[in-house]
């Protein structure tokens, strides 16, 4: 598995890193980073080392945004092993298109949440041959809760609905924080109880096996305020039928991207 070359150390690769340094899943003296732009502090790794030091990785985390990858392909193909295993985080691009850019090279797809920086990730799996599966088990089950899928096209909906939804679950708290101030609130106290109350119920949550619906009756009193509330949000339009169309507009973009 190692050494690991990680293409690209921005906001995902980095968290990428910090989760294996938290675990000790991956020690950093096995970490090569390629990044011409890195800015963190990433001490004990190979960081932007001669183009010689790359055919030594047995894996190859690409880790770029959509519009650099192939660039970025093209620039590194030449420059590695035969045998190393390319896993990608790039969002839309398909195994096929990978493993043509990389010269044939075994492709898995992985799609990570940046909670991986606390070893609290999300990981959708997708890899036709066994051993790239396995591989990128390793390398982020000790990070994250690991889900393969059965079907590469599967991977646009996974993404849609893990890889993008933190971002959901932030706007969701500042929409709730916006909404505190409006009634009165002061913005330092809107911030506190919208985030400690999310924070709270996703640990809650978390700790549970019982249904998301189920612990939304938990707290739901019949005719109290929570009831008031959730009329407006599972109203004809909603917040089930916005995160649809929400869901389904990530999705039309993974396809695009790719």
């Amino acid at each position: 598995m190692t050494p690991i070359l990680l293409l690209g150390a921005g906001r995902m690769g980095g968290a990428i890193i910090d989760g294996w340094r938290q675990t000790g899943a991956v020690s950093i003296s096995d970490i090569i980073i390629r990044d011409p732009n890195v800015t963190a502090e990433f001490a004990g790794a190979q960081v932007n080392p001669d183009s010689d030091a790359l055919k030594s990785a047995k894996t190859v985390i690409l880790a770029v945004k959509p519009q650099l990858w192939r660039g970025v392909a093209e620039e590194v193909s030449g420059l590695l092993a035969e045998d190393a295993v390319i896993v990608s985080i790039v969002a839309g691009v398909s195994s096929q298109g990978l493993s043509q850019a990389f010269g044939g090279r075994t492709i898995a797809r992985v799609m990570p949440t940046t909670a991986v920086a606390v070893a609290k990730g999300t990981v959708s799996v997708f890899a036709a041959d066994p051993e790239a599966r396995a591989l990128a088990h390793k390398l982020f089950d000790p990070i994250a809760a690991t889900v393969d899928l059965s079907d590469e096209n599967l991977m646009h909906a996974a993404t849609a609905v893990s890889g993008s939804a933190p971002a959901y679950l932030y706007a969701l708290v500042e929409a709730l924080e916006g909404a505190g101030v409006s009634q009165g609130l002061s913005p330092e106290a809107a911030a506190d109880l919208a985030r400690s109350t999310i924070v709270g119920a996703a640990a809650l949550m978390g700790a549970s096996d019982t249904p998301p619906a189920e612990l939304r009756r938990q707290v739901t009193s019949p005719n109290g305020t929570t009831q008031a509330a959730l009329d407006v949000l599972f109203g004809e339009n909603g917040l089930p039928r916005l995160m649809s169309h929400a869901v389904a507009a990530a999705v039309k973009r993974s396809r695009e991207l790719g």
